[in-house]
């Protein structure tokens, strides 16, 4: 069972990358029969991400292109103004959080200036910088090799830092977010960083306004099964209304 998710997992990740596959050129490349890929092709169609073909199938959902990070902050700017307004009244005075990085991030960031015994770490540059004067917040960032266009910080360094390390809440970014694929972003330093993240928080919030629902981005983060709470805006669609509270996960719609 371990194995063919795993292959369907990988499957996917082609049809992201090439929007399509041939069951010809799969069944070759895994080593099983055709018969099975077609199982798992109808699979990945039966979760909307695929339409089946006579010999293979094409991606629905094209997972959209990285965006630097000053494009990323001109967009829906009031509604990521409100997601992290919202966010900020979780957070509690002797609370241990990881923020991630990214414009809608860095909106609760602001508002936790005025807070006093919040110890905050973050791979955000950004974020460093708007809690670098903030008196009450003790700040720690994970270090690691900067990638400039979402000033985010990755890699081995940044990931070894969190490891002696257990938070209160992790307030987690994504690039696109899946009701059965779950939390996606564009790099795969940044996917494994934001799993590490995961894995070293008592409770996972994501941060995004509705446009994220139904993205897929190519490298997975983690499952919704991880996440204990998503803060969004009225956007989000009855779908995913109801997808998320099937899945036990509270929803927060910030006005």
């Amino acid at each position: 069972m371990r194995n063919t998710r795993q292959r369907r997992e990988q499957i996917l990740q082609l049809l992201i990358r090439q929007g399509s596959v041939q069951v010809s050129d799969l069944s070759e490349q895994f080593g099983v029969s055709s018969v099975t890929i077609r199982a798992d092709l109808s699979h990945i169609e039966s979760q909307g991400l695929a339409t089946r073909n006579h010999g293979g199938a094409n991606l629905v959902r094209t997972p959209p292109q990285e965006q630097d990070i000053h494009e990323k902050d001109s967009l829906n700017s009031a509604l990521k103004e409100s997601i992290g307004t919202r966010a900020a009244q979780l957070v509690q005075p002797g609370d241990n959080i990881i923020i991630d990085s990214g414009t809608t991030t860095v909106t609760l960031a602001r508002h936790l200036r005025d807070l006093d015994g919040v110890t905050v770490m973050t791979n955000g540059l950004n974020i460093g910088w708007e809690l670098a004067n903030a008196p009450g917040v003790e700040l720690m960032l994970t270090g690691g090799s900067l990638h400039k266009p979402s000033l985010s910080f990755q890699g081995a360094q940044a990931e070894a830092c969190l490891n002696t390390y257990s938070f209160d809440t992790l307030f987690l970014g994504v690039d696109g977010l899946d009701l059965q694929f779950g939390l996606t972003t564009h790099h795969e330093a940044e996917a494994r960083l934001n799993h590490r993240m995961v894995e070293r928080a008592r409770k996972v919030i994501v941060l995004t306004d509705a446009s994220k629902f139904g993205r897929v981005s190519l490298h997975r983060i983690a499952l919704l099964e991880r996440v204990h709470a998503v803060i969004t805006d009225a956007g989000i669609s009855t779908e995913y209304r109801d997808g998320l509270q099937r899945l036990g996960i509270e929803l927060i719609v910030a006005d």
